[in-house]
């Protein structure tokens, strides 16, 4: 550390010269789905992850305060002119400029931070007209909490701006201030980095062990700085989908009216499936055994023999549609369900299976009636997934709850390599299931073994 006295630190700008080309390269292309031989810490200053997060801290800030200089001004002067009933107008107007700038903070959260936020629910007027308009807006959330986000978002974006700039700038900077200690104080005869300065003396870091230990605390800076930035983006994350996305109640309607279309869509096909099997199955059998007893009764005097045989014919042909229609009653709601439960229900559709299944539910109380129906359903469609594709020797199901949710889990020692891909039957019970805020899981590899967990609520 070399002490000067008389002439003072002349040198500007020299922090700068080293970090911009080195910062530039490495930093392209996409940084995801590739194998790294240099670990997380070490590429994290020049990755392109890194680059995009420090750009929006950048571009945040004059956003902020262009947004909060609108918002600010509109609510003050609306506010102000309320008792002449011109500040309604003033405020809808604010209030509809900041949704629009919401769209901006949005579309460069999703380019810049890779944070999917769904588009808020529009402003619906039941009426037409701008009275009506201004009063949709007014009363909308949605339009209040975009109103927030601009007042709040400055004060981040300033103290994020400040971090950011200074970590990463700093960093570069000692990191390379060999090159430029090595190229400056040839033009601009200084000695080296000052650390202090006055009328009487100056402190330089000039040595080869100073400057040492100046590139690896820049080193540390610049592997520290990323990390930075991405701790403060992540509030920036929040802010964005809480304020600027779409309300919990909101996205909950959204999913309750898509449940409800599947439910309906299920009920339908349900329905519809009856309706066939009535018509395909016992009712043409009926059909057919009302003819033969006709023809019976009408050979009953001429050959009581024939008429006995086709008597004898008729019987049989009653025991068979009183087998597919208690199968089809079993289809819609077992008996044995209401009456006994899972346990029960559950055992007699394992009874049922192609192959040996052991049976186990552990439930002190039953759960409500349409849940209770919903389990029975899935578990009887996976097992008889079992019985035609999965080549097993044997499976199980076990039932149990953990705090508000009945789970329920089938497993075999099959081929393996079910798919819940569209159109097929695992993702028709997935889909019933999301109808009633279920989850299906299905762990399937290729060989097997399969298991198919299901978790639904338990109402009861």
């Amino acid at each position: 550390m070399a002490m000067e006295y008389g002439q003072g630190y002349g040198q500007r700008g020299g922090p700068g010269a080293g970090f911009h080309g080195t910062a530039g390269r490495g930093a392209g292309g996409s940084d995801q789905g590739r194998r790294y031989r240099l670990p997380a810490a070490l590429r994290a200053p020049v990755e392109a992850r890194s680059l995009r997060e420090f750009g929006y801290v950048l571009l945040s800030l004059p956003v902020s305060m262009l947004v909060f200089s609108y918002a600010v001004t509109l609510a003050v002067t609306g506010s102000a002119l309320l008792v002449t009933f011109l500040g309604i107008p003033v405020l809808a107007v604010g209030l509809a400029g900041c949704r629009g700038f919401g769209v901006l903070e949005r579309k460069m959260a999703r380019g810049l931070l890779g944070v999917d936020v769904a588009e808020p629910e529009p402003v619906r007027a039941r009426k037409s007209g701008a009275a009506a308009w201004m009063g949709a807006v007014l009363k909308s959330g949605t339009s209040w909490r975009h109103l927030l986000y601009s007042v709040l978002h400055l004060p981040w974006a300033v103290f994020s701006f400040l971090v950011a700039v200074i970590f990463w700038v700093y960093g570069w900077a000692l990191l390379t201030y060999p090159l430029w200690f090595w190229l400056f104080p040839m033009y601009g005869g200084q000695d080296g980095l000052q650390l202090y300065g006055d009328e009487t003396h100056r402190i330089y870091l000039d040595n080869p062990f100073e400057i040492t230990v100046t590139a690896l605390v820049g080193l540390l800076f610049t592997m520290a700085t990323p990390w930075i930035v991405r701790a403060l983006t992540l509030v920036d994350r929040v802010m964005v989908q809480g304020l600027l996305g779409p309300s919990r109640l909101a996205t909950r309607v959204v999913e309750l009216e898509s449940d409800r279309g599947v439910v309906v869509d299920t009920a339908a096909a349900d329905l519809r499936r009856i309706e066939r099997d009535l018509h395909d199955g016992a009712q043409a059998r009926l059909v057919a055994l009302a003819m033969d007893l006709g023809l019976a009764r009408e050979k009953l005097t001429e050959d009581p023999q024939a008429a006995a045989r086709m008597v004898d014919e008729a019987h049989g042909e009653v025991k068979t549609a009183l087998q597919e229609l208690r199968d089809l009653a079993r289809g819609i709601h077992p008996a044995v369900l209401t009456d006994r439960g899972l346990d029960a229900a559950l055992s007699a559709v394992a009874s049922r299976c192609a192959v040996p299944v052991q049976v186990e539910v552990d439930l002190v109380e039953r759960p409500a009636a349409a849940i209770e129906g919903i389990a029975y359903f899935t578990v009887s469609e996976l097992l008889q997934n079992v019985s035609k594709h999965a080549r097993a020797t044997g499976a199980s199901v076990d039932v149990w709850r953990v705090e508000k949710r009945l789970m329920l889990q089938v497993a075999d020692d099959g081929v393996g390599g079910a798919d819940v891909g569209e159109g097929s039957g695992l993702a028709g019970l997935a889909g019933r299931l999301d109808a009633v805020d279920g989850i299906l899981v299905v762990d399937s590899p290729v060989g097997g073994p399969t298991r198919v967990t299901a978790e639904l609520p338990w109402r009861g």
